[in-house]
């Protein structure tokens, strides 16, 4: 017993590599918050987009909205966390890779223990999979209301069009509503919702003039 317990920690360690290296190609088949949000109201959106059949712009738009900076760090941004730390942690310092981490192999909520494992984590995802890969994964895993779960089940579940037919203002009303779905809307947005998926569109436009979409672009 003694003996299994001292490879516990290397047996954790070759699955979650494993499981790594196969989520790095295959669709995500579903989420620890995903299974809690069927649980809780009986069944959910969700329908895997590649990033090729996901209208560019709103993967800009994303990146925008939520890591402006993705293509130039490695996981962490640390200009964003020391922002967010001089505002009082009233602004989230996450990156999208952090956030993947998160959705994809964690719980949600705020403790010491699911930061700590992210941290370790984030590394690991940023090392294994590519920049594409990773917003392929967000685009598809985010929540964009309650129970709908990726780009491929908001765009028809709020606009009536498939996800790679978004325009421009709906990726950025998309986008938007992020990181509080279940209080904002992509299809009936409030006035300073509007005033937000504004600027997430002109953030959009910049960072692909300014080759901050890159890493995932092409």
């Amino acid at each position: 017993m003694w003996r299994w317990l001292r490879l516990a920690p290397l047996l954790v360690l070759v699955l979650l590599g494993g499981v790594l290296a196969a989520y790095a190609v295959v669709p995500i088949p579903t989420t620890p918050y995903m299974l809690s949000e069927r649980a809780r109201l009986g069944e959910i959106r969700y329908d895997w987009r590649d990033i090729e059949d996901i209208a560019p712009v709103m993967a800009r738009a994303a990146v925008a909205a939520e890591d402006a900076n993705y293509c130039t760090h490695w996981g962490f941004d640390m200009a964003a966390l020391r922002a967010a730390i001089d505002g009082g942690l009233t602004r989230g310092g996450s990156t999208i890779s952090q956030q993947v981490v998160k959705n994809v192999f964690l719980w949600q909520g705020r403790s010491w223990p699911r930061k700590a494992l992210e941290a370790l984590l984030t590394p690991a995802v940023e090392l294994v999979w590519s920049k594409k890969r990773i917003l392929e994964v967000y685009l598809n895993v985010a929540e964009f209301d309650a129970g709908v779960f990726g780009v491929g089940a908001a765009a028809p579940w709020y606009f009536g069009v498939s996800a790679d037919k978004l325009s421009a203002t709906q990726a950025a009303r998309l986008a938007a509503v992020l990181p509080n779905p279940k209080e904002r809307s992509a299809s009936n947005p409030s006035a300073s919702m509007r005033r937000r998926a504004a600027s997430i569109a002109d953030g959009a436009a910049t960072i692909r003039r300014d080759g901050r979409a890159d890493c995932f672009s092409g």
